[in-house]
């Protein structure tokens, strides 16, 4: 049997110090048949045109977009391009760019895919955790997790986490124009969708390292998006 094709997709603003960690994490683990997108919001800090030169040495797509639009936009994107390829990837990847994520997990998640159609990197199932926040940022972590698990009845820990790995049948059947999300809700919308299209979704445990060098993109408008938006979510009931 081949050995399926592998898309990792990571969306980029002021990444230029932790880009090229993240790559060379990622093409060490030798897995075959494996590139990388990045999408790039017109970084003030270069990290578009850094991401061109690693593509020079590794299989990477850039996308290069000219203005911040987004955390779910710039997934979308890429998510549209990798579907309209003459040799679709297999399975289509999720990961910060921040290096909050550990790369030495993905085999681990493509293995789980096997077993089902969305595996999700999960902090808030036993062997998962979170690294270097601070009380206020694991409160409100836990009780927005909690939250959209509730009002959504999904019986999902981890709604709000970035790692993610898809079979591409099913991202085939998501209607990417009727999302509403453009920031970090994205990630609880899509696992919705997915859920109430009746796939399986399993989790799996991660440790959330807290990013050492950049800035946090965490703020305000994030919460208050995500617990809107999720209400909303709950009220179409798709």
């Amino acid at each position: 049997m081949d050995k399926p094709k592998i898309v990792v997709v990571t969306p980029t603003y002021n990444e230029r110090d932790n880009l090229p960690v993240l790559v060379e994490r990622i093409f060490s683990l030798g897995i075959d048949k494996l590139s990388i997108i990045v999408v790039d919001d017109n970084s003030p800090d270069g990290t578009g045109q850094l991401a061109e030169g690693l593509a020079q040495k590794y299989p990477i797509k850039v996308i290069h977009r000219s203005e911040k639009r987004g955390l779910g936009t710039a997934y979308i994107e890429a998510f549209k391009f990798i579907l309209k390829s003459q040799n679709p990837a297999d399975y289509i990847m999720q990961i910060d760019a921040d290096l909050s994520h550990d790369p030495a997990v993905i085999p681990m998640m493509i293995k789980k895919a096997g077993e089902c159609d969305l595996v999700l990197g999960s902090r808030y199932i036993r062997g998962g955790g979170v690294e270097n926040w601070n009380f206020t940022r694991r409160l409100i972590s836990r009780f927005g997790n909690i939250y959209a698990r509730f009002i959504l009845g999904m019986p999902i820990y981890d709604m709000t986490g970035g790692f993610k790995c898809y079979r591409r049948e099913v991202l085939e059947k998501i209607n990417f124009d009727s999302l509403s999300s453009i920031g970090y809700n994205f990630q609880i919308e899509t696992t919705y969708r997915v859920y109430r299209l009746g796939y399986k979704v399993r989790e799996i445990p991660i440790i959330f390292k807290e990013r050492k060098t950049g800035s946090s993109k965490f703020n305000l408008g994030i919460i208050l998006e995500s617990f809107f938006k999720v209400l909303i979510l709950r009220f179409r009931g798709h």
